[in-house]
C-alpha cells in the first residue's frame, strides 16, 4: 500500500475514533414530558442507568454493539493497515468479517428506536435530537466506509 493512502486512511480511523468518542459522551437526544420536565441522554448516560437499573441483558447486549464493535472495527482497522504485508490472509479475513458484521450494525437499530420512542411518545413527550447522534453516526459510516475500501482492495489484489 502507499504511504500517502496509509497516512489518509490512518487519519480517517483518527477522525472516526475522535467521532466515536465525542458521540458516546456527547448528548443524543433530550426528552421534554408535559413542557416541563427536561432530560438530556447520552450513549454513555443511557448505558450507566441501564446498569444501574439492573437491566444488564440489555446493558451487555448495547454495550457489545455500540461500543465495543465500534472500538474492534477501528483498531483492527488500524493493525490492518499498518501491518507488514506477510499477514495478507489474516488480514482479508478480518476484512470479510467486518464486511458480515457490517450487515447487522446498530446504527439503524438505533436511528429506528429513536424514531420509534418519537412517534409513541408524540402527545406526551417532545424528543430533540442532539449532535451526539449525528457524530456517532458519522464515526460507524466513515469506519464503514474504510472497511468497505480495504476489502474491495483486498479482493482486487487477489
Amino acid at each position: 500500500m502507499h504511504w500517502l493512502l496509509r497516512w489518509l486512511i490512518n487519519l480517517g480511523l483518527l477522525a472516526a475514533l475522535c467521532l466515536f468518542i465525542t458521540g458516546v459522551f456527547a448528548p443524543l437526544m433530550e426528552l421534554e414530558k408535559f413542557w416541563v420536565f427536561k432530560n438530556q441522554f447520552s450513549l454513555y448516560s443511557g448505558l450507566q442507568d441501564l446498569w444501574q437499573q439492573g437491566e444488564h441483558f440489555l446493558f451487555v447486549f448495547l454495550f457489545l454493539f455500540s461500543i465495543l464493535t465500534p472500538l474492534v472495527k477501528i483498531f483492527g482497522l488500524a493493525l490492518v493497515v499498518n501491518s507488514s504485508a506477510g499477514y495478507q490472509q489474516r488480514h482479508k479475513l478480518f476484512l470479510q468479517i467486518l464486511a458480515v458484521w457490517g450487515k447487522w450494525s446498530m446504527l439503524d437499530v438505533f436511528v429506528v428506536a429513536l424514531l420509534f420512542v418519537a412517534v409513541k411518545l408524540g402527545a406526551l413527550a417532545n424528543i430533540t435530537v442532539h449532535y451526539g447522534l449525528y457524530l456517532f453516526a458519522g464515526s460507524v459510516i466513515l469506519v464503514h466506509i474504510l472497511s468497505l475500501y480495504l476489502y474491495l482492495d483486498s479482493r482486487a489484489a487477489e
